[in-house]
């Protein structure tokens, strides 16, 4: 199989951030970027969900809901009293 070249136009910001994220998990940026390639092509669909401020703005209340729930949510001792509580 002949490999081919990929080129892309990104600013220097983002490039270095994307280098130094790679590099922390181990690769460089060619392998991050033909491991998500490849994913790409595996799942037809991006290996993640774009944010945009709205979805961002939803996680960040998510995690408000969350956290207010374990912090003062109901707490059952085992399946059975969760069970009983919710078919009453």
């Amino acid at each position: 199989m002949n490999n081919e070249t990929v080129q892309i136009r990104i600013d220097q910001k983002t490039k270095l951030a994307a280098q130094k994220a790679f590099k922390s998990m181990g690769m460089d940026m060619s392998s991050g970027v033909k491991m998500f390639l490849t994913q790409v092509v595996k799942d037809q669909c991006f290996p993640f969900i774009p944010s945009t401020k709205k979805t961002i703005a939803l996680r960040k209340k998510w995690d408000k809901e969350v956290a207010e729930a374990l912090k003062n949510g109901k707490r059952y001792t085992s399946t059975k009293e969760m069970m009983d509580d919710i078919l009453v």
